[in-house]
């Protein structure tokens, strides 16, 4: 865009904030108007369709009408940047108020500020903006010069990315599916649309299995249904020879099962791993009278095992899961079956879904049947990562030109 056109006709800085105000503002009495109705965006095929009427009508006015004042404004910095402003501006809202349906004061709930990204004034603004980076990027491919290629990889990047990003939203489904161990499912619940999916797949659970840190030891007052912490002040894992002191009572550990079920004497004797639960004999002393016992957080086949020291009770409490994970069997139609393990941060693809583990039967801890997995599908992601890295080649095509300019290469 030559500066003298904007000058002499075209609108500059201080009519493109007073534009990108009033678009906010026009997308606010919208809201109103509508009852905060939003936008919603089209699923597949018709978002594919909005995508490509949005291309074409960009790639037509930058070609055809590129020497109109008014479309240079349309595609300039001045433009641009205000709407980067008034982006920054509504996602301001949406990072500081709570982004749920009926949540908030009248006038977030009816301007849709507890749902901006999905609000008129969001979306005319990033309609706007869409089309103004378009229009300066089809005005640096056509001519094209290999000059250009740094700003086409970048900003077409940053195009793809947003626009994918955002009409791909219909179609991202996310599911929880629940499984049980020995039984087989093929269904998912959509918790944002409360309704069951049907998956193109089955997964049956064959094992649910749990690692754990080392249980913790506590002196509990079922009076006031709380624990009494220790002179550490601290709850801290039990190990063999480790001692723990509280007002009147001081216990050391003598040993530690991790792994044990009472044997035929009444003693409690190590188990197979997963088999039982974990055991831990203390000996110490209760307000001068020496103590000893066993204490267990107990498993399905027995009972927890306590210590009983005047009105209070020496518990074992289980310990946090380290890790978790689900042995899965995925049944397809196409490709039959296969084996995986489902392991937190460690997705399985299968059929454009990944699955992931998520949880499990948080009460039942390591004996859980219940493996929680969920499975998310999002079809224009592909695209989306393509934007990326094309923003990424062009950043490195940036410092490559910079460190030729300075002969650093």
């Amino acid at each position: 865009m030559k500066q003298n056109e904007v000058n002499d006709g075209a609108w500059s800085f201080s009519e493109s904030i007073v534009f990108s105000v009033v678009l906010v503002m026009l997308g606010f009495a919208v809201e109103l108007v509508t009852g905060a109705g939003g936008v919603s965006v089209p699923s597949w095929p018709f978002n594919l369709l909005l995508l490509v009427i949005v291309v074409i009508a960009v790639s037509t006015v930058g070609i055809v009408w590129r020497r109109n004042r008014y479309v240079e404004w349309l595609g300039g910095i001045p433009l641009g940047l205000s709407l980067i402003f008034a982006l920054a501006f509504l996602s301001f809202f949406g990072g500081i108020l709570p982004q749920e349906p009926g949540t908030g004061s009248w006038w977030v709930r009816n301007l849709r500020l507890n749902q901006v990204f999905s609000s008129w004034p969001f979306a005319l603004t990033m309609l706007l903006f869409l089309f103004n980076l378009g229009l300066s990027l089809v005005w640096k491919i056509i001519p094209y010069r290999s000059s250009n290629l740094q700003f086409i990889l970048f900003h077409g990047g940053f195009w793809m990315a947003m626009s994918c990003g955002l009409l791909g939203t219909a179609d991202l489904q996310r599911v929880i599916i629940p499984l049980y161990e020995g039984q087989s499912t093929s269904n998912g619940y959509n918790s944002a649309r409360k309704e069951m999916v049907e998956l193109p797949f089955s997964l049956h659970l064959e094992d649910f299995s749990m690692e754990e840190y080392a249980p913790q030891l506590g002196w509990y007052d079922p009076v006031s249904e709380q624990l009494i912490a220790d002179e550490s002040g601290a709850v801290t894992d039990v190990s063999e020879g480790r001692e723990f002191s509280w007002p009147d009572l001081t216990v050391r550990v003598a040993q530690y099962l991790p792994h044990a079920v009472v044997g035929q004497a009444g003693v409690p004797v190590p188990g197979e791993t997963g088999k039982g639960g974990a055991y831990v004999r203390l000996e110490g002393s209760y307000r001068g009278s020496e103590l000893s016992g066993w204490v267990s957080t107990g498993s399905p086949s027995e009972q927890p095992a306590f210590i009983l020291t005047g009105d209070r009770l020496l518990v074992l409490m289980p310990g946090t899961a380290r890790s978790y994970r689900s042995e899965v069997r995925v049944l397809t139609g196409k490709t039959g079956s296969e084996d995986t393990v489902l392991e937190v941060n460690r997705p399985h693809q299968v059929n454009g879904w990944k699955l992931y583990q998520m949880g499990y039967d948080e009460a039942a801890g390591k004996w859980s049947k219940l493996s929680l997995v969920e499975g998310v599908r999002d079809p224009w992601l592909p695209a989306v990562y393509t934007g990326f890295f094309m923003i990424l080649a062009g950043n490195l095509l940036f410092f490559w030109k910079g460190m030729k300019k300075t002969r650093v290469l």
